[in-house]
């Protein structure tokens, strides 16, 4: 789950800040502009987004073999043995659509 920190060190990378619960901010970094509430929620908004879109992918990893176990396959099975492996997780967790615009 995305929060003000992740907002924080998105929007102002370098910046120095203390954040206290969810609401307390200390902002430290009298160079850069401190990012506003309606700031900060859009981007964890956006970052939320952005990780939820990539749930397939965390699914994903750990079914796969390991590397090591992915080239034996090649060397016995050849190519297509290593393919339907591969498909059978890809096909078991399906990249999204991108949302049409």
């Amino acid at each position: 789950m995305m929060d003000k920190s992740h907002a924080l060190t998105s929007l102002r990378p370098g910046a120095q800040w203390i954040l206290r619960g969810d609401n307390d901010l200390e902002w430290l970094s009298e160079d850069i502009v401190q990012p506003t509430e309606e700031e900060l929620q859009e981007e964890i908004k956006r970052l939320q987004a952005e990780y939820d879109s990539k749930e397939y992918k965390r699914k994903r990893k750990p079914e796969y073999p390991a590397i090591e176990d992915q080239l034996d396959l090649l060397y016995h099975e050849g190519i297509e043995g290593w393919k339907k492996i591969i498909k059978d997780v890809k096909d078991k967790y399906p990249k999204p659509e991108a949302p049409s615009e």
